[in-house]
């Protein structure tokens, strides 16, 4: 891989368009984006480490990225970033395997008073056709409120969704409820699904918050792989936990990505909130990231965090995964398993630091957008053991995590097959059934 950041002075004949002044004052208003057909007319025919070429293209810019993956003379992938005069960026990838152009992304991202901010996005094929445009639209806090997909000539809007959404008003949670407290990329609480399986207070304020924007608003949505191609995670998990424990109360929680030190104020507000059980489909390689969590989880020996093994297919005693592997006694870490007992395939494993794996493949789930789907993975094993423990909860009130912990790994047995052990405890074949406990 090669990378150069340069000032190069492009000179070409496609202007990019200005943003004027207007548009920094009012974000809320859709800014005019340049001619993105035209740039990408003009574009896509170069060659993939052609700068000569876009000093034709575009009008008076300076390079300030040029990155090249795999061989200087046919890179199967290259991105560059160009910033022009009146401020706004392009950003143009393109993906090249045996050196020839499958696909082709160009993005706009428009001045703002924060800095260039995305705003359009054009995707085409190899033969430098438009397949479909993204749009975001930003809110007079400077936010995205919604992600407009486009048509192929950019002139239709085929579907809108919204990306921070207000919660909806709803009653206090019914008294008797089991809170169970969901870290993940939040949810969309403005489905059907969650229309009284919200945990609320006793002014039917939603209890729950979003670590990541700082707002009363976990809408489930992660932009940090792609602005454009947002991930979507928390609904579907939560679906599960509504389906198999339907005595639960949900208090979703948006992840602080931006600032992992927020994790401490969040597990000490979902304690507040009465959150015994917490489930944490997530993790990653960096322990660092994980410390304030691990400081305010072992302060809270109550609690119970159900956390996820991974799909890296590697044993955590060897390469660790956070924060299953943090050792801490009020962990309960889960990995998924086939239906007939054996490790799912791609799930991590651990005799060690993973305590149980469930039957988390092809798990019935309502996503994002309310359609009925299937997932598969460690992810969508956890909040499965997660309503075993707030059924279990729901029959034992005064059970607390290691109560409740004990129960859940009581159940477990030796999977099939090999005799070298996967797992600490074992699998659990039917977290469903609660003909025992």
């Amino acid at each position: 891989m090669n990378r150069h950041v340069a000032d190069l002075s492009l000179i070409a004949p496609v202007a990019a368009g200005i943003w004027g002044l207007s548009q920094l004052l009012h974000p809320a208003v859709a800014a005019p984006a340049p001619d993105a057909a035209a740039v990408l007319a003009a574009v896509c025919p170069l060659k993939p480490t052609d700068t000569a070429g876009l000093r034709r293209v575009l009008t008076g810019g300076r390079l300030l990225e040029a990155r090249h993956d795999g061989p200087a003379d046919k890179p199967f992938r290259t991105v560059h970033r160009i910033l022009m005069p009146e401020g706004g960026e392009w950003v143009i990838n393109r993906l090249s395997p045996g050196g020839r152009l499958r696909r082709i992304s160009l993005e706009w991202h428009a001045p703002a008073l924060s800095g260039p901010r995305p705003v359009l996005a054009v995707n085409a094929s190899g033969d430098c056709r438009a397949t479909e445009g993204r749009r975001l639209i930003y809110g007079a806090d400077g936010r995205a409120e919604a992600l407009e997909i486009l048509s192929a000539d950019l002139s239709a809007v085929v579907f809108r969704e919204p990306l921070n959404p207000p919660v909806p008003a709803g009653p206090p949670t019914a008294q008797g409820a089991v809170r169970v407290a969901v870290i993940d990329t939040g949810v969309n609480y403005t489905l059907p699904l969650f229309a009284g399986r919200l945990a609320r207070d006793g002014d039917g304020t939603l209890l729950g918050y979003d670590f990541w924007d700082m707002d009363a608003r976990p809408f489930d949505v992660d932009a940090a792989r792609s602005p454009f191609f947002p991930l979507h995670h928390g609904t579907a998990v939560a679906s599960i936990i509504l389906r198999e424990a339907p005595g639960a109360a949900i208090l979703p929680y948006r992840y602080p990505r931006p600032d992992m030190t927020r994790f401490g104020d969040l597990v000490a507000q979902a304690d507040a909130a009465g959150a015994v059980i917490v489930n944490m489909a997530m993790g990653s390689n960096a322990e660092a990231d994980w410390q304030a969590f691990a400081q305010a989880a072992r302060a809270r020996p109550h609690m119970l965090f159900i956390v996820s093994a991974g799909n890296d297919g590697r044993d955590l005693d060897k390469v660790p995964v956070f924060p299953a592997a943090l050792g801490l006694d009020n962990i309960l870490t889960v990995t998924s398993a086939e239906a007939d007992g054996r490790l799912a395939r791609g799930s991590n494993w651990g005799a060690v630091r993973v305590d149980v794996m469930v039957p988390g493949e092809q798990v019935a789930v309502t996503d994002h957008r309310g359609a009925a789907g299937k997932a598969s993975g460690s992810s969508f094993a956890v909040p499965r053991v997660t309503a075993l423990a707030a059924r279990l909860s729901a029959k034992h009130p005064g059970w607390r995590g290691p109560e409740l912990k004990a129960a859940i790994v009581k159940r477990a047995r030796k999977p099939f097959g090999g005799e070298a052990p996967l797992l600490r405890h074992g699998w659990i074949p039917d977290p469903t059934d609660d003909f025992e406990g």
